[in-house]
């Protein structure tokens, strides 16, 4: 009998939909050939969640995140929902962050390289073998920290403040996972901080040097400001392989790499709660592509898919524990882009659904 997997599709907004059925397909088609057989179960996300029920993320929801295998989510938000005054937290105002915040999936693995079939949609002049990945803390910093607002001066006009608060067990956590990763892929971390500015920063190297003596003494570890870490990382990104950055560097950092795929919608990401060994599962984690909703194109059937079918790959390898059908996900993804099946973003006129056949078709 086959083994089962419980999946939470969340599709959310704007093309988050499209690229997300693009994804169950991929799956639906790779679990059988790894033994598995799906449950799987769609909700409402984010914009689409208020629209329906008055909240972008409802507790029942939640219940169903922590009873799955695995979640994977398109893409939420949008302008119909920016502008909504709506009190509280940020986990009350974006669906998806109280997702994040309620499993705990800290530590957000956001992985990118180069395609040759891509290399004239990147901005530079060689990005031949860049392969890297950014590791972004995803449940603290200043996304998160208290007191935050905006506050009426007594002289006229408003201020806005934001805590950009980190505990030493919130970096150690992550900082572990770091270098863990780091240590499987041989070439080492790089530690992104403001540690010349920020107390949060200057606590962020320390402990990160600590939990890397410690425990990881046999992983080159370096350390750099964020700012120049942006230069070195466009000089030279074949010098960088894991990035280790907290909740707002890391979210930067990570939309800038896409850079040298070729385009935003190519990146995956795992966002996890712990780190299991190769071949064991890491629950609970969620999958979602690093792009947002783009309503400009939603409905359309251009949007890029490949970004959620590659987070299905890291699905199969970190949630689930499978890296065989994750590696066959990725060549069917590089079969396709070297046939030159292209969506718009990546120069080409390809839609979604004829993306997804063409993976599909090299899935065999």
């Amino acid at each position: 009998m086959a083994d089962r997997a419980r999946i939470l599709v969340l599709g959310g907004d704007g093309i988050g939909p499209e690229v997300t059925a693009a994804g169950v397909e991929v799956l639906k088609r790779v679990a059988p050939r790894a033994g598995l057989a799906l449950d799987l179960e769609e909700d409402l996300l984010g914009g689409c969640s208020w629209d329906a029920h008055g909240t972008f993320c409802r507790d029942a929801v939640v219940a169903k995140a922590r009873a799955a295998d695995a979640i994977l989510v398109g893409a939420v938000g949008g302008p119909k929902w920016d502008s909504l005054d709506v009190p509280g937290t940020p986990s009350d105002k974006d669906g998806l962050i109280r997702l994040r915040k309620e499993l705990d999936t800290f530590a957000c693995l956001r992985p990118a390289r180069s395609y040759p079939a891509l290399a004239a949609r990147t901005p530079f002049r060689d990005v031949a073998g860049v392969d890297l990945l950014v590791l972004r803390e995803l449940c603290g910093g200043v996304y998160f920290g208290a007191p935050r607002g905006i506050r009426a001066l007594s002289g006229g006009g408003h201020e806005g403040f934001d805590n950009y608060l980190y505990a030493s067990g919130e970096i150690a956590r992550v900082a572990r996972v770091g270098l863990e990763i780091a240590r499987r892929r041989g070439r080492g971390m790089v530690s992104l901080d403001k540690a010349n500015v920020m107390e949060s920063g200057v606590l962020w190297r320390r402990v990160v040097s600590e939990v890397g003596a410690a425990e990881y003494p046999d992983v080159p570890l370096r350390h750099l400001y964020a700012d120049n870490a942006l230069y070195q990382l466009v000089r030279d990104p074949r010098s960088f392989d894991v990035m280790l950055g907290d909740n707002l560097l890391g979210d930067l950092f990570s939309d800038l790499v896409a850079a040298f795929a070729g385009s935003l919608g190519m990146l995956p990401s795992a966002s996890l709660h712990r780190l299991e060994a190769p071949g064991r599962p890491s629950r609970p984690g969620i999958f979602e592509p690093v792009h947002g909703t783009a309503p400009d194109i939603a409905g359309r059937g251009i949007a890029n898919p490949l970004g959620a079918i590659l987070s299905v790959a890291m699905l199969f390898e970190y949630g689930l524990g499978l890296p065989a059908p994750a590696r066959a996900i990725e060549a069917a993804v590089d079969a396709t882009l070297a046939d030159g099946v292209l969506t718009p973003d990546l120069g080409g006129s390809a839609d979604t659904a004829s993306v997804t056949r063409a993976v599909l078709g090299h899935l065999g």
